[in-house]
């Protein structure tokens, strides 16, 4: 049988999902760079009524990721993808291979889709930015500190986060997981964010901090500085969280 991964995908669509008003197929598989090892990322468009769920399956001996959803479900998906600043399916639907398109509705899909990502996640709230040059002006100074190699590591991968979430909020830019974070850094901000990651592994592979220390130390520079003394959050329970400060 015909292993090529978008034969796979047409095939999956057409044995599981015969009733779909929309198939997409994402990721590497959809820029022509899989590996054999590769999974599907497959997103799905079910008729009203049925579930919006996320499923990993194994078809035809290849790993797929099962992104299923209704009309309602893809809207609730979109609205969840912007507030945790991720953009997941809105890059499925925008950069996706088109396997099954009824009516228009991948179309239509990929419409709302490219207008999330114009737009970029919602700024974080300035209490927000202040908590996180705290939290990576600490860590910047463990990173200065640290002797012990393992910990030194460790301190380096809170600092790539931190730097992370602070650059990418300064451009409304998407962030991202695993290898998806280097891949928005650089396409957000190639300099800055090429230096973060640059120095990361230089870290990495000689135990030396000071180039990740100072491309981390530019980008909080570039959010408003470090902060330590003036630092004061008060605690506020879960209860009156969730009770709007209507002051």
């Amino acid at each position: 049988m015909d292993m090529d991964p978008v034969d796979q995908a047409r095939r999956l669509a057409a044995d599981l999902f015969p009733d779909a008003l929309a198939v997409i197929l994402a990721g590497s598989t959809a820029t022509g760079r899989a590996t054999a090892s590769s999974d599907l990322d497959i997103a799905v468009l079910v008729p009203d009524g049925g579930e919006t769920y996320r499923e990993t399956i194994r078809f035809e001996g290849r790993l797929v990721e099962l992104f299923v959803h209704t009309r309602a479900g893809r809207e609730e998906l979109f609205a969840a993808d912007v507030a945790a600043r991720r953009g997941v399916l809105q890059s499925m639907y925008a950069s996706g291979r088109v396997l099954v398109d009824v009516d228009g509705e991948a179309g239509r899909g990929r419409e709302s889709a490219e207008a999330d990502l114009r737009e970029g996640p919602p700024a974080l709230d300035p209490e927000t930015v202040e908590t996180k040059r705290y939290g990576l002006t600490d860590a910047l100074d463990d990173l200065a500190d640290a002797g012990d190699r393992v910990e030194r590591l460790a301190v380096a991968a809170v600092v790539l986060g931190g730097a992370a979430e602070l650059l990418l909020d300064h451009h409304r830019a998407w962030t991202g997981g695993g290898k998806w974070l280097p891949r928005r850094l650089r396409a957000a901000d190639a300099r800055r964010g090429g230096a973060l990651l640059e120095g990361h592994l230089h870290l990495c592979e000689s135990g030396d901090p000071a180039p990740m220390l100072a491309a981390a130390a530019e980008i909080l520079a570039l959010t408003g500085g470090p902060l330590r003394e003036g630092y004061r959050r008060t605690w506020r329970s879960p209860a009156e969280a969730a009770v709007p400060d209507r002051r």
